[in-house]
């Protein structure tokens, strides 16, 4: 059987007998109330108006109209109120002799004969009263008898529903939930048998049917694949740096828990969605996706996002993913991953360095000058004669201080470019006097090494858009590199020339050129390559390449290796 029609028929059961009970309950009272109530009405008001005619009776000889008028009153009641046997002749012969009484007020006969009358009325209600007593106190213990036979059904029926329902439904839960525990542990062997053919023979037959997929998902490839993807999303969501997967549509496939803080949007508001949907409303989305062709620049620099209640800096990396497909020799993409590395830390030692560098460059920029000077005074004949060997001294000395004084405005240049404080004076050049100013800068180092600078320029160039002084020193820096890795008796090409609307500035060299897997480092900061065996600090090109950037310029270098080099820079025209 059901257990839902089990519950149908003991509650229904139940419910049954609880309004047969209260029905007999109500039927007896209502008996009872009618028993009473006949009582009071047939039996109880007529020994109330008795009462009133004897008194009445007696009042006669002392205020005869009114004790006549109360007996009339209610001999008139009694009349209406006759109820039973022989109570109607009693009453009758009662008014005929009150009327008879009423002719002779003095008949002490009459009135003996009237109060009989009356007793007789009264003993009849009085044995009336008793019987119906009698039949009141049967009906309450015919009441009470199927009460309480009513009252136990419903209680046997309730306990048996207490002690048999409680365990016909928990046991069976019992059973079912120690095997989803089992189930939980994967011993997806675990099956229920329960043998009624009830709700629980259903749920048991479901329940094994689940396990018995459970157990094939456990032993195919798919549950290994899952187990593995649950544990790269553990792994992803537990990195310290926000990470965000993509697929070849842009559609977001995951983002863990830092990008998502950062992003400052709930997983639900992300997984799912296009991200060109979500730039249009967040910037952090925004800058992410941006087209890896729009601004080389822009992606290099480090992005500033609001995280950890401080100002954080994060350097971006964008990973493709590409796949190989079975059986196919061409490889496919399928999505990007970008990986934001928090490098704050980084960043605020590098801010510490370079205050700490600008702060010690310009204090050393005084002394420096001070002993230039003190060099100075010391050539003129004036302070005193020096021999041989002294004048070498000094000239070693004024000779090293060239190089700090140069070191130290590099330093400073350096800590201008890093703190953002490059000023500019963007005007309308013109790249022959450009050209001009640089060569004769340097034009006295290259005779000493008997190195010839040769010019190649274009005719009626236009002007460019540029400082001047920093990109003359830009030429300058290039040129003093081109002439110090030069060998003697060799030449060195400036050329300009008109570039796809832009101007093009080279120096080009003879020197043993740059190996391929420098060529990208030579614009990094504080790199020289290895066994060149050459001063300086490295800053030079460094420096180069932020004053023509800032300008919005390109620059960059060709080489190969025993070929020379050829550094080049390129400003826009007017």
């Amino acid at each position: 059987m059901k257990i839902k029609t089990k519950l149908n028929l003991g509650v229904g059961l139940l419910f049954l007998l609880i309004i047969i009970l209260s029905l007999v309950g109500a039927f007896y009272i209502f008996s009872i109330k009618k028993d009473t109530e006949n009582i009071l009405k047939a039996n109880y008001n007529t020994l109330e108006y008795s009462r009133n005619m004897l008194l009445s009776l007696d009042e006669i000889n002392v205020n005869e109209e009114k004790a006549i008028t109360i007996f009339e009153t209610n001999i008139t009641k009694q009349i209406t109120n006759i109820t039973e046997a022989g109570e109607d002749k009693a009453t009758y012969n009662l008014q005929k002799n009150f009327d008879f009484l009423k002719k002779n007020r003095a008949d002490e006969t009459l009135k003996s004969q009237i109060r009989q009358d009356i007793f007789e009325i009264m003993k009849l209600n009085m044995n009336a009263i008793k019987q119906k007593s009698d039949i009141a106190k049967h009906t309450a213990e015919t009441a009470n008898f199927w009460i309480a036979v009513t009252g136990t059904l419903c209680f046997l029926i309730a306990f048996n529903l207490l002690v048999n329902l409680p365990n016909n439904i928990a046991n069976p839960i019992k059973e079912l939930t120690d095997s989803i525990k089992e189930i939980a542990n994967k011993n997806y062997s675990q099956r229920v048998n329960f043998m009624n053919h009830n709700e629980f023979g259903d749920l048991a037959k479901s329940f094994n049917i689940m396990a018995e997929k459970l157990q094939e998902y456990n032993n195919s490839n798919l549950y290994k694949l899952s187990f593995e993807k649950k544990r790269l999303e553990t792994l992803i969501n537990n990195m310290h740096d926000p990470i965000i997967g993509l697929d070849n549509q842009g559609l977001i496939l995951f983002a863990n828990d830092e990008a998502l803080k950062i992003m400052g949007l709930k997983s639900e508001d992300v997984i799912g969605k296009l991200a060109s949907t979500l730039a249009i409303t967040n910037d952090l989305i925004k800058s992410l996706i941006v087209n890896d062709l729009e601004n080389e620049k822009q992606k290099s620099l480090p992005m500033k996002i609001f995280a950890d209640g401080k100002e954080s800096y994060f350097e971006k990396e964008t990973i493709n993913i590409t796949i190989k497909p079975t059986g196919e020799d061409q490889t496919i993409a399928i999505g990007d991953v970008i990986i934001l590395r928090n490098i704050t830390v980084f960043k605020e030692l590098d801010f510490a360095k370079t205050n700490f560098i600008a702060t010690v460059s310009h204090e050393l920029k005084t002394p420096i000058a001070s002993i230039k000077l003190s060099l100075q005074l010391l050539e003129k004949e004036q302070i005193g004669i020096l021999n041989e060997e002294q004048k070498q001294l000094v000239e070693s000395v004024k000779d090293d201080s060239e190089r700090l004084l140069k070191i130290t405005g590099e330093l400073l240049e350096l800590s201008q470019v890093e703190t953002g404080n490059i000023q500019l004076n963007i005007e309308k050049s013109n790249p022959y006097e450009i050209i001009h100013y640089a060569t004769e800068a340097v034009k006295i180092q290259a005779d000493q090494r008997q190195i010839v600078l040769i010019v190649e320029a274009e005719e009626n160039l236009p002007a460019v858009k540029a400082d001047s002084e920093k990109t003359t020193w830009v030429m300058i820096n290039f040129l003093t590199n081109a002439i110090r890795y030069s060998s003697d008796n060799s030449k060195i090409i400036v050329k300009l020339k008109n570039d796809n609307h832009q101007i093009a500035f080279q120096v080009i060299d003879t020197g043993k050129g740059i190996d391929s897997h420098y060529k990208n480092k030579v614009f990094d900061k504080y790199f020289q390559i290895p066994g060149s065996h050459k001063s300086g600090t490295g800053l030079g090109l460094a420096i180069c390449k932020e004053f023509i950037e800032a300008q919005g310029g390109i620059i960059g270098v060709e080489s190969e290796l025993g070929l020379g080099s050829t550094f080049y820079f390129k400003l826009g025209i007017v």
